[in-house]
C-alpha cells in the first residue's frame, strides 16, 4: 500500500474535532430541551403553585406541540389562583 491509501481511511485530529464538538452540541441541544421543558414545572413547584402537575404537562406538551404556546406555560408558572374570599368580608370597600 502507498501512503496516500493509508491516509484516506485514517482519521485526522481535524475530523476527530469535529465529531467531539458535533457531540457536545447535540449533548447541549438535549439537555436545553429538557431544561426549558421542565422549567414551568419546576418553578411552580418552588411557588407552591396549586396545579403543579397541570403546568408541568403544560410545559412537557406545548414545547413539543405547540411551541408559541410555551410562554404562556412559563407565565401560568408565576401566576397563582386568587384566595378564595371568605363570606364576612367585604367585596368592595367603596360606600
Amino acid at each position: 500500500m502507498t501512503r496516500d491509501a493509508t491516509e484516506e481511511h485514517a482519521m485526522s485530529t481535524l475530523d476527530l474535532f469535529a465529531w467531539i464538538v458535533l457531540a457536545i452540541l447535540v449533548v447541549s441541544a438535549v439537555a436545553m430541551i429538557v431544561i426549558a421543558g421542565s422549567l414551568p414545572g419546576h418553578i411552580a413547584k418552588t411557588r407552591g403553585h396549586p396545579w403543579t402537575q397541570g403546568v408541568r404537562m403544560a410545559g412537557w406538551i406545548t414545547l413539543f406541540l405547540a411551541l408559541p404556546l410555551w410562554p404562556l406555560a412559563l407565565i401560568w408558572a408565576y401566576v397563582d389562583a386568587p384566595a378564595p374570599r371568605r363570606a364576612n368580608e367585604r367585596t368592595s370597600d367603596w360606600r
